[in-house]
């Protein structure tokens, strides 16, 4: 190329009589879809190298002599690409005649149902009696280690699970064995996939039910899972993820794509740590002492309580959760200062190490085990406890003064915590303890009930949703702090998570320029305002 020819900036080709502008470089495939039109594939996947060995997405481009996988064929100018031509569909119907010579039909007892392409690409193109008159292979069930369990019967030899570990994982434990019809998945070692950290991603890829995950085995149908975009609660990262609930419990959670975050990626130390969303010991009503016997009253009662306390009550400490949201913190922040001010502490465990992910090193299973920790450090938060998340709060057992503590469920306190306190505010989710002191408990959701945002460890404040019914009575934390701070003259209650964020950008500066509607599904770096298209 001449030093004085400009770059291509667009490639325009027409795909099914449609007109498509996309970048140089882009593939058909690519290009199909981003105007919806999903070619059927099975080898490629948007983070992994691309085979072209299925042959599922051939299609017929103008010109070439036979037809082309559109995985891995570029576009060009002036290219004419016919996806659903009779050629096309004539060879995709023979690749899923092959691939049901040996799947055995065994939908109705696979985890992989309702949510299997095969099942879906059959459906729509594929022949409507087999014509194989051979009996089906048979390998069984062979335990991969871990969490993973492989079906081989039900393998179509997509070989994204070797190519994770090869090329992303980079930690070869998978491989091809024999040739042919015979070929299937098999591990280089006894312990198979057991150990490495990121192994789970292999059950997400499959793209049959061939992996599957044995925390999950037989426990709920595909179609029975709402699914709703979060954020990942069990380290500093924030990898984005979809809950999956059925009956209002969490079933499994599983990697929501982010480019900027984790990929299409998730660590296994997240993915199997939800069970404690499902407790069900929980705080469902507001508790007020009286004659030291701690009962139940309504928000009303409560709230009145605890502000004709605190018009007397000085000065303030306060204990935080790093897994509260960043709405919870900053309220209670504001709450602080507008009482006269004082030092908010938080514990945050960590791990002894980090653990990257080789082939995607932005994501990595962060020291910090808390989403949030972030925000408490922009607070003006200090840190105490150990790495396990315990200690540091003796030196307020016998505090005398005003004492709010915000989702920390204190396990390692005893049950005189508090107890000389002149006014004891506990707000969490769950009953502890050393809460058995506080003079108003107020319920509050965990999380996974409620929307707000957590600020990750690189600074990007992600926003994630609802994706369980907490109890009747419980109130997200910013509401009775906001209560709180209505009642001291110091700004408007907030009528919704988004109005919280906004009020918490008066003391997080960080924040400003940003709101709930644009930081989206994808997030936003702190002090990097994203404008909604047309404003």
């Amino acid at each position: 190329m001449s030093e004085f020819t400009q770059p291509q900036e667009t490639v325009t080709l027409t795909i099914d009589g449609r007109e498509v502008t996309v970048p140089p470089g882009t593939t058909i495939l690519q290009a199909a879809e981003s105007t919806g039109n999903r070619i059927p594939h099975y080898c490629y996947h948007p983070g992994l190298s691309a085979p072209a060995q299925c042959r599922l997405c051939l299609v017929e481009v103008e010109g070439a002599p036979k037809l082309q996988p559109s995985c891995v064929t570029q576009v060009r100018d002036g290219q004419v690409v016919h996806t659903a031509s009779e050629k096309a569909k004539g060879m995709r119907q023979g690749v899923l005649e092959f691939y049901l010579a040996n799947h055995p039909l065994d939908c109705p007892i696979c985890d992989q149902s309702g949510e299997c392409k095969l099942q879906d690409y059959v459906h729509e193109e594929g022949r409507k009696h087999g014509r194989s008159r051979e009996p089906k292979r048979v390998f069984g069930r062979d335990d991969f280690g871990g969490d993973v369990l492989f079906y081989g019967d039900r393998c179509v030899m997509c070989t994204r699970c070797v190519r994770f570990m090869n090329e992303v994982a980079q930690d070869p434990r998978l491989t091809v064995v024999e040739r042919g019809n015979r070929s299937v998945i098999d591990t280089f070692f006894e312990d198979g996939v057991d150990g490495s950290p990121y192994a789970g991603n292999i059950v997400d890829i499959c793209p049959v039910g061939a992996l599957v995950s044995k925390d999950f085995l037989h426990k709920a149908r595909a179609w029975d899972l709402d699914h709703t975009p979060s954020i990942c609660p069990n380290c500093s990262q924030g990898c984005n993820i979809d809950l999956h609930v059925r009956d209002n419990r969490v079933q499994r959670l599983k990697p929501r794509a982010n480019p900027e975050v984790n990929g299409h990626w998730m660590c296994d130390y997240g993915r199997h740590r939800f069970e404690w969303m499902n407790r069900d010991d929980r705080l469902t009503r507001p508790l007020v002492r009286e004659a030291g016997e701690a009962r139940p009253a309504e928000w009303g009662a409560a709230l009145s309580e605890l502000l004709e306390r605190l018009e007397e009550a000085r000065p303030i400490r306060a204990v935080a959760s790093p897994f509260a949201s960043t709405e919870e913190l900053a309220a209670l922040r504001r709450v602080v200062d507008a009482l006269g001010g004082g030092e908010i502490l938080f514990r945050s465990p960590e791990a002894d190490e980090e653990i990257p992910l080789p082939g995607f090193p932005q994501l990595a299973r962060r020291r910090d085990l808390s989403p949030n920790r972030r925000t408490a450090e922009l607070l003006g938060m200090e840190r105490v406890g150990d790495a396990q998340g315990r200690g540091g709060l003796e030196s307020l057992a016998d505090y005398t003064g005003t004492l709010i503590v915000l989702g920390d469920a204190l396990a390692d306190m005893d049950a005189d915590f508090g107890r000389q306190a002149a006014l004891y505010l506990y707000l969490g989710s769950h009953p502890s303890a050393a809460a058995g002191q506080a003079d108003v408990v107020l319920p509050i959701p965990t999380f996974a009930e409620q929307e707000g945002t957590f600020i990750n460890g690189e600074g990007r404040v992600q926003r994630f949703w609802p994706g369980l019914i907490g109890p009747e009575q419980a109130r997200p934390a910013w509401m009775p702090l906001g209560v709180v701070l209505s009642r001291l003259g110091v700004g408007n209650l907030p009528g919704s998570a988004g109005e919280a964020f906004l009020a918490a950008t008066e003391v997080l500066p960080e924040l400003q320029g940003l709101r709930h509607e644009t930081i989206g599904t994808r997030g936003a770096i702190l002090n990097e305002p994203v404008l909604l298209a047309g404003s």
